[in-house]
């Protein structure tokens, strides 16, 4: 059981991973679509807008697909669909082609977001133990490595088409081979009594409402992140008079910030429990995005940027983890709600700042993510394990099953 129990975990790790490349690849190279396929930017934001929106019903769909197949074979087919589209991207000639390209894209991604995180919760309650910053952490090493390519592919001005088949002809494979191994948690029948996890599990309105907090923070955190990813750099360049070079540095500094944060989150849950690391993060985080705002210069400016990716790194995986816990019979559909409202926050973050900026000012625009993120410790509490812990020290398996798609159904 230990043996599948680590294979399931090795191979949704490099899910994470793959995600992180494909996802990078294609966000790093918003410029070079929009130039191949002749899209204005008039035009631009819907398409950007419409990956997320479509992502979000994939993961509502997701919620409902599960309940007749395991979240593994979701994650297994869901995953080449997402590298395709991608490849798709960069073969089109006309703008119908990358619509319908971007818009499977957005799809599959948000059944791939839903499922793997499903499969990560349920492996975290097998083993006993935090590992679920583990797998985003692999997701931003993945990410790293995306935005990389996407600079060789952009230094040497190679076609997307030849940028992305690379990427895909060696990932698809293998993926597809380390789907064999996935791991679904047996859902265990728990007699929790009325009004327990059990039953608000079973209630569609009572998860939302016990849900929510955990929406606002995924939300918040996502706002965060998209104000980093997309705002950094102009706010460097034209607020703090950085050089064009160096308002580059900020958002890859954030990204190797937030892989260490994550690759040590997992000990810091285990060892100081959930609620202190979610706290922590969001105090760090509100104290980056204040550094940011007061910043008197570039060098200041990424000292920010450093720090929230050191905050804000935490809080994601931590949410999903939360939902898990507090509906342990309900687990799947729990993050599938939960995984729409990290493209809530993505479609506010970035033109929330936008207006703010224009209307107000940058700085003070950078204050709004500081408080919102600041809310999270208001909903701290639900991220408390409860009795069930972590840190045993020890792998601790409960009943679990090598998914489904593992024999071919």
């Amino acid at each position: 059981m230990t043996d599948v129990l680590r294979r399931g975990r090795a191979s949704l790790a490099f899910s994470f991973f793959a995600q992180g490349v494909a996802f990078a690849l294609l966000v790093t190279r918003i410029p070079a679509i929009q130039d191949r396929y002749g899209i204005s930017d008039a035009l631009l934001p819907a398409f950007l807008a419409a990956v997320p929106v479509l992502a979000g019903v994939g993961s509502v769909c997701t919620e409902h697909l599960v309940k007749r197949v395991p979240p593994s074979l979701v994650l297994r087919w869901s995953q080449p669909v997402v590298l395709l589209a991608l490849l798709a991207v960069g073969a089109g000639d006309h703008v119908a082609e990358v619509a319908v390209a971007l818009g499977v894209f957005g799809l599959a991604v948000g059944a791939l977001d839903a499922s793997m995180n499903m499969l990560g919760v349920s492996l975290q309650r097998a083993y006993g133990r935090s590992i679920m910053l583990g797998f985003h952490a692999v997701y931003s090493l993945g990410g790293i490595l995306g935005a990389s390519l996407a600079w060789v592919g952009a230094h040497w001005h190679l076609d997307l088409f030849v940028s992305y088949l690379p990427v895909v002809v060696v990932l698809l494979p293998v993926v597809l081979v380390g789907s064999r191994w996935y791991v679904d948690a047996g859902e265990a029948k728990e007699d929790v009594g009325p009004g327990g996890a059990g039953d608000a599990g079973a209630s569609g309105g009572i998860v939302f409402k016990m849900l929510l907090p955990l929406c606002l923070v995924m939300t918040f955190a996502y706002i965060g992140d998209s104000t980093v990813s997309n705002w950094s750099a102009k706010y460097l360049q034209d607020v703090l008079g950085s050089s064009e070079q160096l308002a580059t540095v900020p958002y890859n500094v954030y990204m190797v910030t937030t892989l260490v944060g994550r690759a040590i989150g997992d000990l810091g849950v285990r060892r100081f429990g959930a609620v202190a690391v979610v706290r922590a993060g969001a105090l760090v985080a509100a104290l980056g995005f204040g550094v940011v705002a007061a910043a008197p210069g570039a060098w200041v400016g990424m000292l920010g940027f450093t720090l929230l990716g050191f905050g804000l790194c935490v809080i994601v995986p931590q949410t999903f983890a939360a939902a898990g816990r507090l509906f342990p019979g309900a687990s799947d559909a729990a993050v599938a709600r939960l995984n729409i409202f990290n493209y809530v926050g993505f479609l506010i973050g970035s033109p929330l700042v936008g207006a703010l900026g224009d209307l107000w000012s940058y700085r003070g625009a950078m204050l709004v993510p500081m408080v919102l993120v600041l809310v999270t410790l208001r909903y701290a509490g639900s991220f408390d394990p409860g009795p069930a812990r972590y840190g045993d020290g020890h792998e601790r398996a409960r009943t679990a099953d090598v998914g489904r798609g593992s024999n071919g159904v």
